[in-house]
């Protein structure tokens, strides 16, 4: 949370840095969103459907989508408004509205409703219980992070200690593999599909668990947005959550080898196979939301997981920090 305040307060003065990863169509009659992701994932597919269908096109909207590296970062965007939307973990609208934020982020649209992250041990566990982590190397990922507060939430309901060194949140996510696979002392790593599945195809490692199944249903990554600028572009805000949706309802209407295909565009350097695997994987713990509306059952469990890893000195208000008034038209068109 302090990371937080301090990223969000130094870019205050400037705008941050994203780099592009997928260009918006140049039409000059499209609105153009400038949307930040969290990361690059495949656990997000259903925005990449989106895109590659060019369902945003059929709404006139063209999306500028940049990878901010991380939610705090994401965050950093939309207070600079150098992004519209922003793709995250919702940890950090939470945090924006425990510091009080005037014109705060509002969450309008949830798109993944179970971690998706994947237990990897360095050795074959077959039998593998939670229980099995006591003691060990552990890399959870950034402190704060969603990653690492859910696995500390389903390693403390299991009763395993993380109040030691060996749950390690020092090691940043987007270099957690090659920290665990050049550190023998380390024993367990959180990973996301596709690389999950190939680092065990590779023989680095073993799944041992998926985080997500365990954890339950928290609402993992949401959009969203400033209040003023939902207020301001309601009808664009209202399309976009559309072609979202319609990308969700394309992954759960064809195989998984046809939604690969879908999602070739955005992933140029991975196999059809990989994509492949991780459709049926993500499918298989029921990762993405049937509905993009978030439950307030489920904003009181993520609070409860943030709460745990003693993340949170309030509670944030669910009926200020989110709003289904969007989410709860598109669903009735089109679920």
């Amino acid at each position: 949370m302090k990371k937080l305040k301090r990223t969000i307060a130094a870019v205050l003065g400037g705008l941050i840095m994203c780099l592009p990863i997928l260009g918006c169509n140049s039409n000059s009659d499209k609105k153009v969103i400038r949307l930040s992701e969290v990361t690059h994932s495949i656990f997000y597919a259903p925005l990449y459907v989106a895109i590659n269908n060019d369902y945003f096109g059929d709404y006139g909207i063209g999306i500028k989508l940049s990878n901010a590296g991380g939610s705090n970062n994401v965050m950093t965007a939309i207070a600079s408004k150098s992004a519209d939307i922003g793709l995250m973990g919702p940890e950090a609208t939470v945090y924006c509205h425990v510091e009080g934020q005037k014109d705060y982020p509002v969450i309008f649209g949830q798109l993944t409703q179970r971690d998706g992250s994947f237990l990897v041990a360095k050795n074959p566990q077959p039998d593998f219980k939670w229980t099995d982590t006591e003691g060990k190397h552990i890399l959870a990922g950034r402190k704060g992070g969603m990653p690492a507060m859910t696995l500390e939430y389903v390693l403390n309901q299991a009763g395993v200690d993380t109040s030691g060194s060996n749950f390690d949140t020092t090691v940043q996510f987007d270099v957690m593999v090659g920290a665990f696979e050049g550190n023998n002392a380390c024993d367990y790593c959180t990973m996301f599909e596709p690389t999950a599945s190939e680092f065990q195809a590779a023989g680095k490692g073993y799944i041992v668990a998926s985080v997500g199944e365990a954890s339950g249903y928290v609402p993992y990554t949401a959009f969203s947005a400033k209040k003023s600028y939902i207020a301001n572009n309601k009808d664009t805000v209202t399309d976009f959550l559309r072609a979202i949706v319609r990308g969700y309802n394309f992954i759960q209407a064809n195989d998984a080898a046809t939604v690969a295909k879908a999602l070739e565009k955005s992933f140029s350097g991975t196999p059809l196979s990989s994509l492949e695997a991780a459709v049926k994987s993500y499918r298989d713990i029921d990762a993405w939301c049937h509905s993009p509306v978030m439950k307030e059952e489920s904003f009181t469990l993520l609070q409860d997981v943030m709460e745990n890893a003693g993340e949170l000195s309030g509670r944030a208000d669910y009926a200020l920090a989110v709003d289904n008034s969007i989410a709860n038209t598109v669903a009735a068109e089109l679920l």
